[in-house]
């Protein structure tokens, strides 16, 4: 069985086409899986680090890039195309998964011309303009949301939940308290603003101690500053003296997880897949530049069902961030509710209900 998953950019892409890998190869010994991305995106370095093969095309983003970015966008689909359709010749796969991003279009195009096989995973409630346009094309469609099925065809879209990784339901909270070296006795707030950090994040926790220093005994921060913000966000924390670990970049997000007892971070649809497998509370910033919003419509989902807290990136300072984690540190019942219903929410089952759609298509040809 010979299966490509093509996508990235972000870790948002990046990581659930890995959760699907890692089923295949724990239920199909001969499973060969193959990704396909950029070698400017995330997975260029994710991707071997998991162990798996990667093959990269030549393609850029179009959505939300100046004038002169989409031209060499434009310019560069019929190279994007001929890389894939090099790729497919060479491995002949099964079925051709897509994750989501700019990069998966071509491959899937190409799967589609070349008469292979193809599945395509939304991750987010308002579709990417790839999806949509491969929606038309691909033989099977699988959704985080409800709410995104209105936009594909429903005969061939199935509401699956959003992959999660099996090491972050299998994350430990004493073994996260050594690796992080963190104080067990502490609540413990840990923020990340995605794979590459989030400067506005950063900032607000950064000015949010000064509004914190009667919650210094009692609070600890396990913070995730992307490479750029790594030595400021953690001379703030110095110069406060605040308890904490401050990293560029962790790949223990299970245990990262399991230590968390408040998660500050932004509203990607990998993130809330995992916030809500492990049961998490949180406060959610939308990134205000994602395409079609779908960050805040992601966070708002969440609002409204009470599973999560949030504050739109334009009133986020430190004062509004300190006060609402000063309010969920003080309501011990307020984040037992939240707890339940993140995880009442939560779809661990999702990497297994890809895996049998994609076996489906792989066996009945699509």
């Amino acid at each position: 069985m010979k299966i490509i998953i093509a996508g990235g950019g972000t870790g948002g892409h990046v990581f659930p086409g890995v959760a699907v890998a890692r089923e295949f190869q724990k239920r199909s010994k001969d499973a060969q899986v193959t990704f396909v991305g950029t070698s400017e995106g995330i997975e260029s370095t994710v991707i071997p680090k998991e162990g798996f093969d990667i093959r990269f095309i030549r393609s850029e983003g179009f959505v939300r890039r100046g004038a002169l970015s989409r031209l060499r966008s434009i310019l560069k689909m019929p190279l994007s195309l001929k890389d894939s359709c090099g790729i497919l010749k060479d491995i002949k796969p099964d079925v051709v998964l897509g994750v989501g991003g700019y990069c998966s279009g071509p491959v899937l195009l190409a799967a589609f011309m070349m008469g292979i096989p193809t599945i395509i995973h939304e991750q987010n409630t308002v579709p990417g303009l790839t999806n949509k346009v491969l929606g038309k094309f691909v033989k099977v469609i699988a959704v985080t949301y409800f709410e995104s099925l209105d936009f594909f065809l429903k005969s061939k879209t199935y509401l699956t939940g959003n992959p999660v990784r099996e090491e972050i339901l299998k994350g430990d909270r004493e073994r996260g308290y050594r690796v992080f070296g963190l104080d067990k006795e502490l609540f413990t707030i840990f923020v990340f603003g995605g794979s590459s950090g989030a400067r506005n994040i950063n900032m607000a926790v950064g000015e949010a101690l000064a509004y914190l220093e009667n919650f210094k005994p009692h609070i600890q921060f396990l913070h995730q500053t992307g490479e750029k913000d790594f030595d400021f966000v953690r001379e703030f924390y110095q110069a406060r003296g605040f308890k904490g670990t401050v990293v560029p970049f962790t790949h223990d997000m299970g245990d990262a997880y399991a230590v968390a007892d408040l998660i500050i971070s932004r509203a990607g649809a990998t993130t809330l897949a995992e916030i809500t497998a492990c049961g998490k509370t949180s406060i959610l910033v939308p990134y205000p530049f994602a395409a079609g919003d779908h960050q805040a419509v992601n966070a708002k989902k969440m609002w409204d069902l009470g599973a999560a807290q949030m504050i739109p990136d334009s009133e986020l300072n430190g004062r509004t961030l300190a006060d609402l984690i000063k309010h969920i540190f003080d309501s011990p019942d307020a984040i037992g509710d939240m707890e339940r219903t993140s995880r009442s929410i939560g779809r661990p089952d999702a990497t297994k209900k890809i895996y049998e759609l994609i076996m489906r298509v792989a066996k009945k040809g699509g």
